[in-house]
């Protein structure tokens, strides 16, 4: 995968396919020296002890579609290629924590991508979910809830396009104003 959204991204489906209503994805970046932080959290079905252990093998895979599943192993391998650490925690029937680190001057860190256009396309497939975006640094702290947004709402859509689109800018916005001069790919 050519950047971290997209690591996001996959790892949120496999959240949605586990039947999760609750998804929180935190990206925090901290520390001396600086370390980005991915976390995704879900209240999904979970995963069997023995399926946990196996996950990180491209050739374990719930799906039923092909018998290949790289997208947590491509995410333990971009971390860990970077310096960084993965990790996955998981109880079946109370749901999944996949986490990952990245050194943010690392040489090997993929570009963190578009996060604010990727949350949003999660928004906009899987309204149903009360998805929950956190970005935190040193310097600053934005947390986003769906569930808060259509409360205030009422009987608008999060599916209107206008809705969409504050969302994105707001999402946006608030990447921004946390990692820009964090990291060196936001302004």
């Amino acid at each position: 995968m050519k950047d971290l959204s997209l690591h996001i991204l996959d790892i949120a489906q496999n959240s949605v396919r586990a039947e999760a209503d609750h998804i929180t994805i935190s990206i925090t970046a901290e520390g001396r020296p600086c370390i980005l932080k991915i976390v995704i959290t879900d209240n999904g079905k979970g995963m069997e002890p023995d399926f946990l252990e196996k996950v990180t093998d491209p050739f374990t895979t719930s799906r039923e579609t092909r018998k290949v599943g790289l997208g947590i192993p491509l995410l333990k391998q971009s971390a860990e290629m970077a310096g960084g650490v993965f990790s996955i925690k998981s109880v079946v029937n109370e749901g999944t924590e996949v986490s990952a680190t990245f050194p943010v001057d690392h040489v090997d860190r993929i570009p963190v991508g578009n996060v604010a256009e990727t949350l949003m396309m999660l928004v906009a497939s899987h309204p149903e979910i009360d998805w929950e975006f956190i970005f935190a640094s040193e310097q600053d702290r934005f947390e986003f809830s769906l569930t808060e947004v259509k409360e205030a709402l009422g009987d608008v859509s999060v599916t209107n396009r206008y809705v969409q689109e504050w969302i994105q800018n707001t999402l946006s916005e608030g990447f921004n104003s946390v990692f820009g001069g964090v990291l060196d790919e936001v302004n």
